[in-house]
């Protein structure tokens, strides 16, 4: 019988999303990244290693992986509502140029922005306004996805390191996992804040069946 993913499983996937006209906005798979001409991403283009139902993933897409078959290739066709939102135009804002001059940013359509901590896109500059669009790029639009499960990770280190990888948004390569008995010690490149690692320390316990998890900060050694 196949062997079928279940909630909280670590996963290897492989993934291409894609607009309704073929155009690829996102992949996993390193030949199509290429062909498509996506943007080379730090470390390359490579599988993802997700936790099913932690939403490391596209929600959606995410939920998806439940009960499917390792192996089996899969398509999804998600509308907008399920992917990434539909078009408000309450997100289309009015930006006074004073606002672009005290970040000495010269306003031009379909120049990316931050405003407040909000990115959006320039698409309009009339005079002394300007028109924001802070909807997400792809917003109103259906997506398909396919996607296959290459594998179950039941690796303890790798699941660990995979899940704070994309978490903390830490090169895989940068995290060491040490495990004894049913305790991990992990050492990150830097320090974080107690609150922050016992919160995240205590969600990878839950998820790993770990009946601890500590962190350290890599320290580098002087002269």
């Amino acid at each position: 019988m196949a062997e079928k993913v279940q909630h909280h499983d670590f996963v290897e996937v492989n993934y291409t999303g894609k607009l309704a006209d073929g155009t690829v906005f996102d992949t996993t798979v390193e030949a199509v990244a290429h062909n498509a001409g996506l943007p080379h991403q730090h470390g390359g283009v490579k599988p993802a290693i997700v936790c099913v139902g932690e939403k490391q993933l596209l929600p959606s897409l995410d939920a998806d992986l439940v009960d499917k078959e390792v192996g089996k290739e899969y398509t999804t066709i998600l509308p907008p509502e399920s992917a990434f939102g539909k078009r408000d135009i309450k997100k289309m804002r009015i930006v006074p140029m004073s606002t672009f001059k005290e970040q000495k940013v010269n306003p031009q359509p379909g120049l990316q922005v931050d405003i407040d901590g909000e990115l959006g896109v320039i698409t309009r500059v009339a005079g002394g306004r300007i028109i924001v669009n802070f909807n997400h790029p792809l917003a109103g639009k259906e997506v398909t996805y396919t996607f296959t499960i290459t594998k179950k990770i039941t690796d303890l280190q790798e699941q660990i390191s995979a899940f704070l990888q994309s978490a903390l948004h830490i090169p895989k390569e940068k995290i060491t996992v040490q495990i004894n008995e049913q305790k991990a010690t992990v050492e990150l490149p830097f320090a974080l804040p107690l609150q922050f690692t016992e919160a995240i320390g205590k969600k990878v316990a839950e998820l790993t069946k770990m009946k601890e998890v500590s962190f350290t900060a890599k320290t580098t050694k002087k002269e």
